[in-house]
C-alpha cells in the first residue's frame, strides 16, 4: 500500500477480505448489545424505545495518518529530554481507534527524588475511539496527580513496620510497591472515568439522555511506560506491547492479556465468566482481550488492573518500543527491535517522514521517527488489518544522567 506522507493520507481501497469479515463483526456487535441490554434490564436502566434508531455512520475511504514526531530538538533545564519518534496510522481500517501520548518531563515527584519522569503510552480502542481518546487526554494527568500525592518512601512503608520487625523491605522494594500502588490507582480511576463517560456527548454519568446501550460498549488497551533516570516502569492492560532492545537482544517488558492465557482464563472462570473459542479465544464469546479499560458490560470478567514490570536502566539499553497489536500481529518483537536498532545506527537520514512537533520539552529524533515509520510500513506490507501505532524511544540519547 503506497503512503503519501506529505499530505498525511494513505491510499488504497479495502479488499474483499475486509467485506467478508463484516458478518462476523456484525454478529459480535449483536452479542455485545444483547449482553449489555440484559444487564441494563436487570438494573432497570434500559429502555428499548430509546435504543432503537440511534446509530452513527461509519466514515469510509482512505485512512488518516497521524504523525506525532519531529526532527526539531530542544533542551530542558534538567538536561536532555527523551529522543523519540512516533506514528499512528489507520491502515486498512475505516476508522481510527488508536491514540498516542508522549509527555516528557511529566513531573518531578518525591518518589523519584524530585527528578523528572517521562511518560509514553499507546491506547488501542475497540468498539469506538472514545475510550482511547479519553485515555490520551486524561491518563497522564491522573498519573501526575497520583505521583504528587506520594510524599516519600518512609510514608509508604509505615504499614510494613507496624506488622513487626522480622522482615523490613529494602528501599528499592518500598519504591517499587509505591509505584505499583500509584499505577494501579491510576488505571482504576481511568477505568471508572471511561465507564461513566458517554461516548455520544462526552457527559459524565448516566443521566445525559443518550441511549443507554451506547454506554460501556467501548474499551481500550493501555500500555504505559514511565522512564526515570534509573528505571523503566511499564504498566500494561491488554495486548498492546512494550519491548526493550538491550545489547542486541530483545527483552519483553509486557505480556499480552489474551483470554486463553492460563492464568487469565483461570481468573475469568473464577469470576463466573467463560472463554469461548469462536474466531479465537474470547471472553463470553465477544472480546479477544482479558484486560482492558472500559468494557463495562463484561465486568468483572474483563479487568482494568495492569501488570507492572520494572527494569533497571543500563548502558547497553538501545531503544524502547511501544506499539499496538496492529504491529505485533504481523511482526515479532525480535524483528521490530532489529529494525529499530538499524534505524538508530543509520547515519543517512534520507528516509525521514513528514512530521509535526508535539510535546514541550521533548527532543524528537529523525532516527527514532524513521524507525517508527519503517516499522509501520513493514506492518502494512505484511498485510496488517488493524490500526498501527508505534513509539520508539532512543535510550542511548534520552538519559537525563547522560548514560
Amino acid at each position: 500500500m503506497p503512503i503519501n506522507v506529505s499530505k498525511g493520507y494513505t491510499t488504497g481501497m479495502f479488499s474483499e477480505e475486509d467485506s467478508e469479515k463484516c458478518p462476523k463483526h456484525r454478529r459480535r456487535r449483536i452479542r455485545m448489545r444483547r449482553l449489555l441490554q440484559t444487564k441494563l434490564l436487570a438494573s432497570g436502566g434500559y429502555s428499548p424505545s430509546k435504543a432503537l434508531g440511534q446509530g452513527k455512520g461509519v466514515r469510509v475511504g482512505v485512512g488518516l495518518v497521524e504523525m506525532v514526531s519531529s526532527a526539531a530538538a530542544s533542551q530542558t533545564a534538567t538536561g536532555a529530554g527523551p529522543m523519540v519518534g512516533a506514528i499512528s496510522v489507520s491502515g486498512r481500517q475505516r476508522v481510527m481507534e488508536d491514540a498516542v501520548s508522549i509527555r516528557p518531563n511529566l513531573c518531578s515527584p518525591e518518589i523519584n527524588s524530585r527528578r523528572p519522569v517521562d511518560f509514553f503510552a499507546i491506547y488501542d480502542g475497540h468498539g469506538g475511539r472514545h475510550v482511547a481518546s479519553l485515555c490520551s487526554e486524561r491518563m497522564h494527568i491522573i498519573l501526575e496527580e497520583e505521583l504528587m500525592r506520594v510524599r516519600n518512601n518512609a510514608d509508604m512503608s509505615g504499614s510494613s513496620r507496624s506488622r513487626g520487625e522480622r522482615r523490613r523491605p529494602s528501599e528499592g522494594q518500598r519504591t517499587e510497591e509505591a509505584w505499583k500502588r500509584v499505577l494501579r490507582s491510576c488505571f482504576l480511576r481511568m477505568d471508572e472515568m471511561a465507564s461513566c463517560t458517554c461516548p455520544e456527548c462526552g457527559s459524565v454519568g448516566y443521566q445525559c439522555g443518550c441511549p443507554p446501550d451506547t454506554l460501556g460498549l467501548t474499551g481500550s488497551t493501555a500500555v504505559v511506560a514511565v522512564l526515570t533516570d534509573e528505571t523503566i516502569i511499564v504498566a500494561n492492560c491488554g495486548d498492546s506491547r512494550a519491548v526493550l532492545s538491550h545489547g542486541g537482544s530483545t527483552i519483553p517488558l509486557s505480556y499480552d492479556h489474551k483470554p486463553d492465557r492460563q492464568e487469565e482464563r483461570a481468573r475469568i472462570e473464577a469470576c463466573g465468566g467463560q472463554v469461548v473459542f469462536t474466531d479465537g479465544a474470547r471472553v463470553e464469546g465477544i472480546l479477544a482481550l482479558s484486560r482492558a479499560i472500559g468494557d463495562n458490560y463484561l465486568k468483572p470478567y474483563v479487568t482494568s488492573e495492569p501488570e507492572i514490570t520494572f527494569r533497571k536502566r543500563e548502558a547497553e539499553d538501545e531503544c524502547l518500543i511501544l506499539a499496538s497489536d496492529g504491529l505485533w500481529d504481523v511482526l515479532s518483537s525480535e524483528v521490530a527491535c532489529a529494525v529499530a536498532r538499524e534505524c538508530l545506527r543509520e547515519e543517512d537520514h534520507s528516509f525521514c517522514p513528514w512530521v509535526e512537533g508535539v510535546g514541550e520539552g521533548a527532543m524528537f529524533s529523525s532516527r527514532s521517527a524513521s524507525a517508527a515509520a519503517l516499522l509501520t510500513r513493514l506492518a502494512l506490507g505484511r498485510n496488517s488489518r488493524d490500526n498501527i501505532s508505534v513509539i520508539v524511544v532512543d535510550l542511548k540519547r534520552s538519559n537525563h544522567t547522560g548514560l
